[in-house]
């Protein structure tokens, strides 16, 4: 199974969005976060955030790219476990319970959308408000036409 991690190839994340993802902390579109944003809303970083940043699911910040690689079970558990609490913290879910079938649903899509590429691919996500809501479209970058050959996003290549 594959999952992405943030990655940076510059300093320019750390300054175009409010709260920047870690580098390598796992990422999933989080677009959830926009479901109730209108033009008002799209200002400033926050603007940044949402056309194109990825939603680290450590620090809760965003990334520009993200790298696909392995995950195994345990850490998909965890990543669960973590995603359901936040939501519980910041979205006013009733329990971590309650989250989880939905925390579960939004890393199912993640691994879905990660699971035809390769090991080190980039991936981008752009966004756009319309008249139904948030629509997001996907691109895929491969390692070597990013040359990505002199980064290892994940030591264990074999998977």
């Amino acid at each position: 199974m594959k999952l992405a991690r943030a990655i940076h190839f510059d300093e320019s994340d750390m300054n175009v969005f409010a709260s920047p993802a870690r580098t390598g902390e796992w990422c999933i579109s989080g677009g959830f976060e926009f479901s109730d944003w209108g033009e008002g809303d799209l200002t400033g970083k926050a603007r940044q955030a949402f056309a194109n940043g990825w939603l680290g699911l450590e620090t809760g910040g965003r990334v520009t790219f993200a790298a696909v690689t392995q995950l195994e079970q345990p850490e998909l558990e965890t990543l669960t476990a973590l995603l359901a609490q936040h939501f519980v913290t910041y979205y006013g879910a009733p329990s971590v319970e309650a989250a989880t079938p939905v925390a579960s649903e939004e890393l199912a899509h993640m691994v879905e959308l990660c699971e035809d590429h390769g090991p080190n691919t980039l991936l981008t996500v752009a966004r756009e408000l319309t008249e139904s809501g948030v629509r997001e479209a996907f691109r895929s970058i491969q390692p070597q036409d990013a040359g990505l050959d002199q980064f290892a996003i994940h030591g264990d290549m074999d998977h």
